[in-house]
């Protein structure tokens, strides 16, 4: 069967295949303990499930229009206002199963063949997929540990070329956890491109204050969704505020290729943003518990940390006393000690030689990990 060149130039994305290899080990009998991917272990919120089933016994089983339900709308340019003081209008909003199809439809409608869009590296595994597959270019600027993996504007300028239409940020960031500042995003937002702001990890930071982009520039776009703040992996839903001129283009291309998210689901959502409030900071105390052991005890096994993540739920550990090659350590460390770790070459080359650990795992089996790497290691 011959495969479109566009479908063989995307990448695996590792920490799937890891998830995969170990779900494998699993079958055959092994206790595997996952830090390999960011799936919360916490039970979406009782608030949250009461109101999926109380949408399904109303019967709301049906397409909802692409948008989005005008309720969960209103709900979403509410928690703008009330978290980040902007005002954004419910029709700025397009509701997504998950971010995922929001980066897709974003990019397949602002993306010329040959544009470009400047990420960081690290990145998210999957941004420079979603970017080829629209038929852009990547650009990476490095992220320095020694300045807290925080974006310079100054690079970002230094990468800009005429072919530039977007520059995509991710804060809190996956895989480094790091918090961009006020004065990096209103740097940024001054360079001129658009800016997109994936916003997933939001509601899930631990030191400093996290700022949305439109806190500083009408022209971005953001991402985000409800999967990590509110536990909601599996029900798929997420978010878009675009600018007003991208709205309508991308309407029509959500009706063509994806209809709606699911009517239930979006009737959690609402739940979500205006009764789950204690439920995530609850959540985000545990995280915040487990972050700081974990920094520690990785230290004390000899992985480097030269920065401590102050969001999201990873920790990226410097490896390479063990190796260079990420992807065989990986590998090594899941059938001789039995815990899924990510490797640090799924997230650019600046993290190669580095291991993601993902803390969304009690503290018991977290503790258990590092007893069973400490032992592994040692061999």
């Amino acid at each position: 069967m011959q495969v479109a060149q566009r479908a063989r130039r995307v990448e695996p994305f590792l920490a799937m295949d890891l998830l995969a290899e170990a779900q494998a080990l699993e079958r055959e009998g092994a206790d595997i303990i996952h830090l390999e991917v960011g799936e919360p272990d916490f039970d979406t919120p009782e608030c949250i499930k009461a109101a999926a089933v109380e949408a399904l016994r109303a019967g709301r089983t049906h397409y909802t229009q692409a948008l989005g339900l005008p309720d969960l709308r209103e709900a979403i340019a509410e928690h703008y206002r009330d978290r980040y003081r902007v005002r954004v209008s419910p029709g700025q909003i397009l509701v997504t199963a998950g971010t995922s199809p929001g980066l897709m439809l974003l990019f397949s409608a602002v993306l010329e063949p040959g544009d470009e869009v400047i990420i960081t590296d690290p990145y998210y595994a999957c941004y420079p997929s979603f970017i080829r597959f629209a038929g852009g270019r990547p650009v990476t600027v490095p992220v320095d540990p020694a300045n807290g993996y925080q974006l310079d504007p100054d690079r970002v300028r230094a990468a800009l070329s005429p072919r530039t239409k977007a520059i995509l940020i991710n804060s809190p960031a996956n895989p480094t956890g790091a918090v961009l500042s006020a004065g990096t995003l209103r740097a940024l937002a001054d360079l001129g491109p658009l800016i997109v702001s994936d916003e997933i990890y939001h509601g899930l930071t631990y030191v400093g204050e996290e700022h949305s982009i439109l806190e500083f520039s009408d022209r971005a776009v953001v991402l985000n969704g409800f999967s990590k703040r509110y536990a909601m992996t599996g029900w798929r839903l997420g978010f878009i505020i675009l600018p007003a001129g991208l709205v309508r283009p991308m309407e029509v291309m959500a009706q063509n290729f994806f209809i709606s998210a699911a009517d239930f689901v979006q009737h959690a959502g609402i739940a979500a943003l205006r009764q789950a409030g204690a439920d995530v900071e609850r959540m985000r105390r545990i995280y915040d518990r487990r972050r700081r052991y974990m920094v520690s005890a990785l230290r004390e096994l000899g992985f480097g940390v030269p920065v401590e993540p102050a969001g999201a739920f990873y920790v990226l550990a410097d490896a390479r006393r063990w190796g260079g090659d990420s992807l065989e350590l990986a590998r090594r460390i899941l059938r001789g000690a039995h815990v899924a770790v990510t490797p640090g070459v799924d997230f650019g080359p600046a993290a190669e030689g580095h291991l993601r650990f993902s803390y969304t795992a009690p503290e018991g089996r977290i503790a258990e990990a590092i007893s069973r790497l400490g032992r592994f290691l040692s061999r």
